[in-house]
C-alpha cells in the first residue's frame, strides 16, 4: 500500500468518525432540547412528554414485566413479515423477468396494489386469517411485498444494455444471462429494496396491531392514546425508533458483506 493510499484511508476514517460524532451530538442536542422545553414551560409535558418521563415509563413497563413481551411480539411479527415479504417479492420479480409477457400484463395491477392503502384490507384479513398474529404478519407481508417486487424488477430491467448485448452475442441462455449479468448488476437495487422493505414492514405491523393486537408496541400506542397516557405513547414510539434502527443497520451490515462479495 502506497503512502498516498494510506493517507487517503486515514482521511476517510476521520470523516467517518466525524459523521458519527456529529450524529451523536445532534441526537443529544435534540434530547436535551426536548427535556428543557418541558421543564421551562415552553411546551406542555403532558402532551409532548419528555425524555425523563419516557425513561420513567419504560422503567415502569420493565418493573411490571411488560416491556420485553411487547417488544418481542412486535419485533417477531416485523421480522416474519420482512423476511417473508422480501423472499416472496424477490421471487415474483425474478419470475416476471423470466416472463416478459406476464410482466407487461401485470404491471398496471402492481401499480394499483402499490397505491392501495393496505389498511383498507384489514377487516378482510381478520376474516380470512383470524384476529391474531397471523393477520398482523400478513398485513406486513402485503405492505412490503409489492414495493419489493416493483423495486427489484425495476433493477432487473435497468441492466446495462451493452451487457445484455454481450451476453446475447456470447450465446448465453436467459438463465445464464440472469445469473451472470442481471443479478450482479442489480445488487445495489436489491439492497435498496431491503432497506425500504424494513420500514414498510414496521408500518404494516403497527397498522395490524392497531386493528387486532392485544400485545405489542402498536397496542401500547393505541391504549395509551385511548386513556390519555401520552407518556406511554411516546415511550412506545421511542422504542420503535430504536428497533427500526437496529433492523436497518443489520440490513446495512448485510449490504456491506454483499458488496465485498461482488467487489463493490
Amino acid at each position: 500500500m502506497s503512502a498516498e493510499h494510506r493517507r487517503y484511508l486515514s482521511r476517510l476514517r476521520r470523516k467517518n468518525r466525524l459523521v458519527l460524532i456529529t450524529r451523536l451530538l445532534l441526537l443529544a442536542a435534540l434530547i436535551a432540547l426536548w427535556e428543557c422545553a418541558g421543564r421551562l414551560g415552553l411546551c406542555d409535558p403532558f402532551i409532548v412528554s419528555s425524555p425523563a418521563r419516557v425513561l420513567e415509563t419504560i422503567g415502569g413497563l420493565y418493573a411490571a414485566n411488560d416491556l420485553f413481551p411487547h417488544i418481542l411480539t412486535t419485533f417477531s411479527e416485523t421480522a416474519a413479515g420482512f423476511l417473508s415479504g422480501t423472499a416472496i417479492g424477490v421471487g415474483i420479480a425474478v419470475l416476471l423477468w423470466f416472463c416478459p409477457f406476464a410482466e407487461r400484463v401485470l404491471d398496471p395491477y402492481l401499480v394499483v396494489l402499490n397505491a392501495l392503502p393496505k389498511i383498507a384490507l384489514g377487516p378482510i384479513l381478520i376474516v380470512w386469517v383470524g384476529a391474531g398474529a397471523e393477520a398482523i404478519i400478513v398485513m406486513a407481508l402485503l405492505v412490503s411485498t409489492v414495493v419489493t417486487v416493483m423495486t427489484v424488477l425495476s433493477g432487473f430491467m435497468e441492466t446495462p444494455p451493452g451487457l445484455m448485448r454481450l451476453m446475447r452475442t456470447l450465446g448465453a441462455s436467459r438463465t445464464q444471462t440472469f445469473i451472470k449479468a442481471v443479478l450482479p448488476s442489480s445488487v445495489p437495487t436489491i439492497m435498496s429494496a431491503l432497506k425500504i422493505s424494513v420500514g414498510m414492514s414496521w408500518v404494516g405491523v403497527i397498522v395490524g396491531e392497531y386493528l387486532v393486537s392485544k400485545r405489542g408496541l402498536g397496542y401500547l400506542i393505541v391504549y395509551g392514546g385511548q386513556v390519555f397516557k401520552l407518556d406511554l405513547v411516546m415511550a412506545s414510539i421511542v422504542i420503535l425508533c430504536a428497533l427500526a434502527a437496529v433492523m436497518y443497520y443489520a440490513v446495512a451490515a448485510f449490504e456491506k458483506r454483499i458488496n465485498r462479495r461482488f467487489g463493490r
